[in-house]
């Protein structure tokens, strides 16, 4: 099995920053992918930020500029470096990893972390 577990978040005040960190734990033989997503009340999932392997980190068009994600792959962590805030970045945020194989020839699977909420007040 693989374990997702997230740190950081809390809340802070507009124009402040916030940093989020995840690593993933467990059998795992290779992960393609890692990143962010968040939730905000009453809204879909959306992605945040995401690093694929050999890819340059993709954002979402909201947040470029402002936020920074790096992964170490060796370490299966991820970090979002999260800078000049705003009221609408309120949401729970997600870590996931895509595309974890737990052995050579095992099929592959997304997981997720459980969450953690990120508030901006204005």
């Amino acid at each position: 099995q693989v374990q997702l577990v997230e740190s950081g978040g809390g809340s802070v005040q507009a124009g402040g920053s916030l940093g989020l960190s995840c690593s993933a734990s467990g059998s795992i033989f290779s992960i393609i992918s890692m990143g962010w997503y968040r939730q905000a009340p009453g809204k879909q999932r959306e992605l945040v930020a995401n690093v694929a392997n050999d890819a340059p980190a993709n954002y979402a068009d909201s947040v470029k500029g402002r936020f920074a994600v790096s992964r170490d792959g060796a370490k299966n962590t991820v970090h979002l470096q999260m800078n000049s805030l705003k009221p609408e970045d309120t949401a729970v945020y997600y870590c996931r990893a895509g595309g974890v194989a737990t052995s050579p020839l095992s099929p592959l699977s997304d997981y997720w972390g459980q969450g953690t909420q990120v508030t901006v007040s204005s």
